[in-house]
Formats: structure tokens, C-alpha cells, sequence
């Protein structure tokens, strides 16, 4: 198991699309950018067979400094939620997968009126 980087991220996108680096990383960060400034809003993520992104209101209580055994009050705070959607659920209970049988990222324009829930 090993580290993806964002770069690493952005060269596989464009060597699999042809599309240039600098155009995939301005995409990309959009992206990542939007589901920050939804997410500061309130606002739920649906990625149908991804997963979902939500905030999710932690409440108030009380722990334990565990160098000093000290009872610390620790505030309410609002955290990002994650939960698995299907296929990366699927993917996950599979095999790793490996380069050559990844998803392909580029789209089928001969099938994309077939499917009526997109």
C-alpha cells in the first residue's frame, strides 16, 4: 500500500483522459474547493455510488489528558461525515486494483442517454 498524492492524482487523470496537467489541476482544485466551501455551509455531498459528504455536530464533553490523567473539557465542534456509497463499497470488499483494470475515466458518449438516473 502506498500514498496518492494530489500530483500523482492529477498526472494519472490526464494521462488517461489526454487532457493537459494544468487544465485537469485547475478542475481538480475547483472541485476539491467547492465540496470545502458546501460543506462550511451546511450542506450535504451526494456522489451516487461514491459516498456522501455531511457535517456532522459532535457534541460537548469531557476527557482525559493522558499525560497528566486531568479531566479536560472539550467543545462542541462540527467534523466532516464520510459514509461509503455503493461501488467503492464493492471495490473495496474486492481485490486491490491495479492500473490496468481501473475504472476508465473517459466517458462513453455512445451510452449516455441509456441510464434514466444518471
Amino acid at each position: 500500500m502506498s500514498t496518492v498524492t494530489k500530483k500523482e492524482l492529477i498526472d494519472q487523470i490526464a494521462d488517461a483522459t489526454g487532457e493537459k496537467r494544468v487544465v485537469v489541476k485547475k478542475v481538480v482544485q475547483s472541485f476539491l474547493d467547492s465540496i470545502v466551501v458546501e460543506l462550511g455551509k451546511g450542506n450535504r455531498l451526494e456522489f451516487r455510488d461514491f459516498g456522501v459528504f455531511e457535517i456532522k455536530q459532535r457534541r460537548a464533553r469531557m476527557a482525559q489528558n493522558p499525560k497528566t490523567l486531568q479531566p479536560v473539557h472539550v467543545p462542541p465542534k462540527r467534523t466532516v461525515k464520510f459514509k461509503v456509497g455503493r461501488l467503492m463499497k464493492q471495490t473495496l470488499a474486492d481485490e486491490p486494483v491495479d492500473a490496468s483494470s481501473a475504472v476508465d475515466l473517459e466517458p462513453d458518449h455512445s451510452t449516455a442517454n441509456a441510464s434514466a438516473d444518471g
